[in-house]
């Protein structure tokens, strides 16, 4: 979905594929058609955007078979999808039935990372429409925080400098701007925006910036402002932003709400989950530890890493962090210049909701998918920008 901004601009809004596992050519184009299209049908729209999320596997077929990749071009105009943002953080296994830790793996300092991403960089300058020479894609933000010393830290930041490199090379040959944006997210070397000013400084290129995750600065209890103010003082691009939402319990010491927070704690995916003290930030890395441990107290509100469907809160006594989305959406688009042109919601968590909220068969996950780029799109028209056919 694309959207003229007051400043004349053009906003893009994506969702992401990584709601669909799949792992191999084959099964991107099955998601193309059986969740992708009936999603944009439901919106009646002629054309939606996609976050294309490509396994290892997937990437690999495509870089070595032009004429698959063609055939992928080929397919997504057919169904009348456009992809001008990938998801380069998970590398494979995403639709495992457990990810956890798993997720952070190759990370920048393996050169599997570099390799990767460079594969992915090739192919979203492929993919980008005819009338668009800007790509996006976003990438785990650095590693996991252990064991990630400064030696790491610094075969991470030449693997950074070495993609910049090639994404100048890339636009000088195809005439295609690709940037690449870290991804903060808690528990990992780069926690929130102030922890990604010191290293991508250190790189010092502006095809390598941050992708805001608005699920993962509200789990940190980041204010919106505060933190973009930060990100451009310091001249760091804010590259592509996910929309997305928290778990927030404002009174976890409350029985009846341990009870409906045990209900997220799920085996596949890590919930990171955090307190916001008097004296600074606790944190568990997983919701299970939070509830069965001493990590956190209980008399100050938690929030968990556990992207919520935009368009609808848990039930109480739980809330979702929507109103952080608002308020860094509207810092990012809101302005008389937007701080990001690539939007992208990403709610991977769908089938990890509680039972009686999980949706049963496809047509109830794309109309889910399809009600969040909804909401989105009337929080987007709200700031001002104007929805194009």
């Amino acid at each position: 979905m694309r959207f003229r901004h007051p400043d004349g601009s053009t906003v893009h809004l994506a969702y992401c594929t990584n709601v669909h596992p799949a792992e191999t050519l084959e099964g991107v184009l099955a998601q193309l058609r059986d969740h992708c299209e009936p999603v944009r049908k439901r919106l009646g729209r002629d054309r939606i955007g996609i976050g294309l999320w490509l396994a290892k596997d997937a990437a690999r077929a495509l870089v070595t078979d032009p004429a698959a990749l063609r055939g992928l071009r080929t397919e997504l105009d057919r169904r009348g999808l456009e992809v001008v943002t990938l998801n380069g953080f998970p590398y494979e296994g995403f639709g495992a039935e457990e990810v956890k830790y798993r997720v952070y793996k190759p990370d920048w300092s393996d050169r599997e990372r570099l390799a990767h991403t460079t594969d992915l960089a090739r192919l979203l300058a492929a993919l980008l429409p005819d009338d668009v020479t800007e790509g996006t894609i976003s990438t785990l933000p650095l590693a996991w925080r252990t064991p990630f010393d400064a030696v790491r830290a610094e075969t991470a930041r030449t693997a950074l400098t070495a993609l910049a490199q090639r994404l100048d090379a890339l636009d000088e040959l195809t005439g295609r701007s690709i940037r690449v944006g870290l991804e903060p997210e808690p528990g990992c070397a780069v926690e929130t925006t102030a922890d990604a000013i010191a290293p991508l400084t250190a790189v010092g290129h502006d095809r390598i910036g941050i992708c805001v995750d608005t699920c993962h600065l509200a789990t940190s209890f980041e204010d919106p402002e505060t933190a973009l103010d930060a990100l451009a003082e310091a001249g760091i691009p804010i590259v592509k932003s996910q929309l997305s939402a928290a778990l927030h319990a404002e009174h976890p010491h409350l029985p009846d709400v341990r009870e409906a927070l045990a209900a997220f704690d799920e085996p596949r995916f890590l919930h990171q989950t955090r307190a916001l003290t008097g004296s600074g930030l606790r944190a568990a890395d997983d919701l299970g530890e939070a509830l069965t441990g001493n990590a956190l107290p209980d008399t100050y509100p938690w929030r968990a890493h556990f992207h919520i469907p935009l368009h609808a809160d848990p039930a109480a006594p739980l809330t979702s962090t929507l109103p952080v989305l608002q308020d860094a959406l509207t810092r990012l688009v809101g302005g008389t210049t937007p701080l990001t042109r690539h939007l992208e919601v990403e709610t991977y968590t769908w089938q990890a909701l509680p039972p009686a909220l999980r949706p049963r068969g496809r047509a109830q996950l794309a109309e889910g998918i399809a009600a969040e780029l909804a909401l989105t799109r009337d929080l987007l028209t709200d700031l001002g920008l104007k929805e194009l056919p």
